[in-house]
């Protein structure tokens, strides 16, 4: 059996392209938009991606089922779990082979056999896939890509229906499924790897480890979240303390389940003259991000009206939470990171990319000359004015 978990680092976000390198046959589990990096693996590897699937309705990212069903005509395997509330909409009144999964339903691909686990707590709908490799002789599986149910050192977060999506009385109902899901994973045997959906960095969770797979043992044994005897306080400790979900999770969530639109081709931004990027943004027609590493850079000149997001981890969260998705996107930045940008953009529904423009454009120009100063905290005092001054104190702590 091939196996390959592919990570987004900006979003902090596992995939997995399991294939059998008998009949050359692959699945791809909980992919983004851009699905060229899994072909591409897997044209690699001499396989093709037959079929697609997903743990669950993600909040974070845009799913690239839909472009599997339309570009490559994969079979898609959907959760049918979780009621009406949460059904999919999108592949009604399709022609795209869908095939709608319950609790322990078991499907092939090739000699790989995926059995399907209701999991709910993060979701509904969510399922895990116990996955066996019967092609080398296993009656038992190997692993369990268990999505945003499980993670190395920590569980998905039960609130994000109520906090993100806006259902009402949610979150503790969600909680009590997710510790009901937790009996049945603790159940499974130590040897089993735990391939989850989200390290270090994700919003998913309240404390994510940052290595990439665990074991069902050494999550029995280390993960505290899988620790408690008693649901009260289970449900008390997995939604205390968790952050405010990111601004854009509930427009993720609603085009993931009514339709993500189809990509296609990549967004390919042309380099522009750094007046012609300011022209446009003074005259309201767009939205320039100014991706530069280092704040005091931006701090000491850039252009009026630019927002600062860096690109790296936060740069999705800063975009998704304060952009129009419809506006057009000029990017500040050197042209070796259009690629990354263009992707991580493109994840969360940001298609209408059309230039960048090298920082380094910017000390040339008598344009980028807005400054923000810096006011230690120790001069304070003298500084403000209680009438003409607003203090936003923004410590979660």
């Amino acid at each position: 059996m091939f196996f390959r978990q592919v990570m987004d680092q900006e979003l902090a976000q596992y995939a997995y392209l399991l294939g059998c390198q008998r009949t050359g046959e692959a699945l791809i589990i909980d992919p983004g938009r851009d699905i060229d990096r899994y072909t591409d693996i897997a044209k690699e590897e001499g396989l093709c991606i037959v079929a697609a699937t997903e743990t669950h309705i993600h909040a974070d990212f845009l799913s690239g089922l839909r472009e599997f069903a339309e570009n490559h005509q994969a079979t898609i395997y959907l959760s049918g779990e979780g009621g009406n509330d949460c059904a999919y909409v999108w592949p009604k009144d399709s022609d795209y082979d869908i095939r709608q999964l319950k609790d322990n339903d078991e499907f092939m691909i090739g000699n790989i056999c995926i059995r399907a686990l209701h999991t709910p707590g993060h979701t509904p709908e969510h399922i895990s896939f116990l996955v066996t490799d019967t092609g080398s002789g296993a009656t038992e599986p190997i692993g369990i890509a268990s999505g945003d149910f499980v993670f190395v050192g920590d569980l998905g977060r039960p609130d994000l229906l109520e906090t993100a999506s806006g259902v009402s009385g949610a979150q503790d109902p969600s909680a009590r499924q997710l510790y009901k899901s937790t009996e049945r994973f603790l159940a499974l045997e130590d040897h089993l790897q735990v391939w989850p959906g989200h390290g270090a960095g994700s919003a998913c969770g309240k404390a994510l480890g940052a290595v990439p797979m665990s074991t069902v043992g050494y999550e029995r044994k280390f993960n505290t979240a899988l620790g408690f005897k008693n649901e009260e306080t289970f449900v008390g400790s997995i939604l205390g303390g968790q952050p405010a979900p990111p601004l854009y999770f509930a427009r993720m969530k609603e085009l993931n389940r009514e339709g993500v639109p189809i990509l296609g081709t990549l967004p390919a931004p042309k380099l522009c003259e750094i007046e012609n990027l300011i022209l446009q943004s003074t005259a309201g027609q767009a939205v320039i991000i100014d991706t530069r590493p280092d704040r005091k850079q931006f701090m000491a000149g850039h252009v009026a009206g630019s927002l600062y997001a860096p690109l790296g981890i936060s740069f999705a969260m800063i975009v998704g939470s304060y952009v129009d998705p419809a506006a057009e996107i000029y990017l500040i930045l050197d042209e070796e990171q259009v690629n990354l940008a263009v992707r991580t953009l493109v994840r969360i529904g940001y298609d209408n990319i059309v230039g960048f423009t090298p920082p380094s454009e910017l000390s040339s120009s008598r344009l980028a000359n807005q400054t923000l100063p810096r006011i230690e905290f120790s001069d304070l005092d003298a500084n403000v004015c209680v009438d003409e001054w607003t203090i936003v104190d923004v410590r979660g702590e």
